[in-house]
């Protein structure tokens, strides 16, 4: 009851408030769009489809809460944004070894990509909510394994793999690969401008934190559900080749 008094007194102005509650809408239909959609495909792409779900069901929860919190506080809730991340942004790391597995995708990959993914998080919460007095350093390392990420999806095991399979594989390959390179970079952005040091006037570029929250919140919007959209439609195309 405490929670829904709070949201019930967020001022229809506040416009950082409102992303938190369409972000959170606009997650949950995607994941009853993708959870609906799973029979319609073969047993090979419903594990695809489901991890569409997932990652999409996932960030509704934390869009929820987030929404809560903002309500309560009016400030930044770092913690269930990065608790978000670490479990979806590895799922998302996942959808290039399912959907690259028909060119011989192992394990290893996946792995490797899910690692990199982790430390990306672990160090930029590190560096944005622990040890902020060294956010810079964490903040290296957290941007080193992003784009090793980068290299292997673009230019590594993942193309290889993706060139191998070609046709509709290699086009979902090379638009997911547009999402992590173009998407994902306003996540290393929003922890420039919203850490102190010299990220500080980095910051000045993009306004105070509350704005990077609109700006976060639109941004996974388009990440998490244009990713689930891109994979669901190459279920599609590979079903009518089938």
């Amino acid at each position: 009851m405490e929670n829904f008094l709070l949201l019930a007194k967020m001022d229809t102005t506040d416009y950082v408030g409102f992303t938190f509650f369409v972000g959170c809408m606009a997650m949950m239909a995607a994941s009853a769009f993708f959870f609906l959609s799973i029979n319609q495909f073969d047993k090979k792409w419903r594990t695809s489809i489901l991890v569409s779900g997932l990652i999409t069901f996932i960030a509704a929860v934390h869009y929820y809460y987030m929404r809560d919190y903002w309500a309560a506080n009016g400030e930044s809730p770092t913690f269930f944004r990065y608790v978000d991340w670490i479990l979806t942004v590895p799922l998302m790391c996942v959808e290039f070894y399912l959907i690259l597995r028909v060119a011989g995708a192992t394990k290893k990959l996946m792995w490797t990509l899910i690692t990199a993914s982790v430390i990306m998080l672990v160090t930029g919460y590190w560096g944005e909510g622990v040890d902020m007095k060294n956010a810079a350093i964490w903040g290296l390392i957290s941007g080193i394994a992003y784009f090793y990420i980068v290299y292997l999806i673009m230019f590594g095991k993942a193309k290889e793999l993706a060139t191998k399979a070609g046709g509709n594989v290699l086009k979902a390959h090379n638009i997911l690969c547009k999402f992590v390179l173009i998407g994902w970079a306003i996540y290393p952005l929003g922890y420039m401008a919203g850490t102190a040091g010299w990220y500080g006037e980095a910051g000045q570029l993009f306004g105070c934190n509350i704005d990077m929250d609109v700006i976060y919140n639109i941004g996974d919007a388009i990440n998490k559900i244009g990713f689930g959209l891109v994979v669901y439609s190459l279920a599609v195309d590979q079903s009518k080749e089938a």
